[in-house]
């Protein structure tokens, strides 16, 4: 089982946090989930390897830093294109499948990668876990790699669930905490925040000033892009 993890330009990364993060504060945010991301999966035991799918120069520097690596880009086509086309990739050299996780869960960790390969059912089979609200795909393990089609978007678990079962799969779900949350919104800031942990990304937010600038999100949500806004200068 492959790990990949599309990567799309970093100097656009995080859009919808522009409202609060100037873009110098989105990449170097991004670069840090990044970066947590990959550690845990350079950790989590039982993967046959990890892969970067990118054309972005820093990301691809990074996944060298880790020793991954790298299926390349001649353009951003989106998640979805990124994560069919390394699907392809894979079925081709014979993979016995692949597991997908974004960018932007960094309190995910080797102990849950190493969960979603236990409880992964021999091919063909998939393995989901959502986003907190259960509209996301934050992490799809299929057997083989390109058992379905990749419908990721705003809303992709309840589609991927569908697709699955189109092919006579029951779907394996879990949920969990750290794969559950990506960071996405001001609101998702606040969580990782109130979360306990240390990993890069929340170390930035602490570091920059970031965090003591959004620090009403902790306990107004809805507050907290109005005093982002404040605070970028």
């Amino acid at each position: 089982m492959w790990a990949v993890v599309p990567v799309k330009d970093m100097s656009d990364a995080k859009a919808r946090l522009a409202p609060a993060l100037s873009p110098t504060e989105r990449r170097a945010l991004f670069r840090a989930m990044l970066e947590d991301v990959l550690s845990a999966l350079s950790q989590a035991e039982g993967l046959a390897g990890v892969a970067v799918v990118t054309r972005d120069a820093e990301a691809r520097a990074l996944a060298g830093r880790f020793g991954l690596r790298v299926i390349g880009e001649r353009e951003n086509r989106g998640h979805r294109a990124a994560a069919a086309a390394a699907a392809r990739c894979l079925a081709e050299e014979g993979a016995e499948g692949m597991l997908q996780v974004p960018g932007d869960v960094p309190l995910v960790s080797a102990a849950e990668i190493e969960r979603v390969l236990a409880a992964h059912r021999p091919e063909p089979a998939v393995t989901l876990v959502p986003s907190e609200d259960e509209r996301g795909s934050n992490c799809l393990a299929a057997s083989p790699p390109d058992v379905i089609p990749f419908l990721f978007g705003d809303v992709s678990f309840q589609p991927h669930q569908r697709a699955a079962r189109r092919r006579g799969i029951t779907p394996t779900i879990l949920r969990l905490p750290g794969l559950g949350l990506d960071i996405d919104t001001v609101e998702d800031l606040a969580r990782l925040l109130a979360r306990p942990g240390e990993t890069r990304a929340q170390r930035y937010l602490k570091e920059s000033g970031i965090a003591a600038r959004l620090a009403p999100a902790r306990t107004h949500p809805r507050q907290a892009a109005g005093a982002a806004i404040g605070g970028v200068s």
